[in-house]
């Protein structure tokens, strides 16, 4: 979904099972997490904020431990936030967890990838609910926004002739707010450079 560490979401990630992950549409989500009923959880009742990044595929040829096969509900998490709330030697701990709103420095941003002719737009830094249903691409010469499909997690893909015009985005999140960043990638853009909007969620 996210390359956490180059789109700055550091070690507050996890990977979601099947049961959460929704087809990649959870990806950007946060959530505040705590363990429970263990005598592993750490005393003082510590909870954590992650932002779902990755996705943690099923296992079916176990038979045991299969926390990650539907319809078990799971967050795989980095070692420092699982050490935040309970000790290394639990492994696997019962948690109560929530959805709460995520808090991001700066604009959406837009990381530009593909070829030409066939364009991947990762949207990024997602305020708000995080998580972003819909997005619509214009290109400097078209007066009418153009509807981008998911390819995986936040990766939003677009057929047609982008090279050498200014881009422009729609980017719709779960709760049907929108946020339009007009004019973010000038005509010079390239592959692989990120572009940061003036506003965010």
């Amino acid at each position: 979904m996210y390359g956490a560490y180059s789109q700055g979401y550091g070690l507050e990630t996890a990977a979601l099972s099947t049961a959460l992950f929704n087809n990649g549409s959870a990806c950007g989500s946060c959530y505040e997490i705590q363990c429970i009923n263990s005598k592993w959880c750490k005393p003082d009742h510590n909870t954590i904020k992650i932002t779902a990044t990755n996705f943690f595929p099923p296992n079916y040829t176990k038979t045991v431990d299969i926390w990650c096969n539907p319809p078990q509900k799971h967050f795989d998490l980095s070692l420092k936030m699982f050490l935040t709330i309970a000790e290394y030697k639990a492994g696997i701990v019962p948690i109560r967890f929530r959805r709460v709103p995520c808090v991001r420095k700066g604009g959406l941003k837009f990381l530009l990838q593909g070829t030409q002719g066939w364009y991947l737009v990762l949207v990024f830094n997602v305020g708000g609910v995080g998580n972003v249903v819909d997005v619509k691409i214009k290109p400097s010469n078209s007066h009418n926004w153009m509807q981008m499909t998911r390819n995986w997690g936040q990766n939003w893909q677009f057929t047609g002739k982008l090279i050498g015009q200014n881009l422009s985005f729609q980017v719709t999140t779960s709760d049907g707010k929108m946020v339009q960043s007009d004019n973010v990638v000038p005509t010079n853009w390239q592959f692989g450079q990120t572009f940061e909007g003036s506003k965010n969620f």
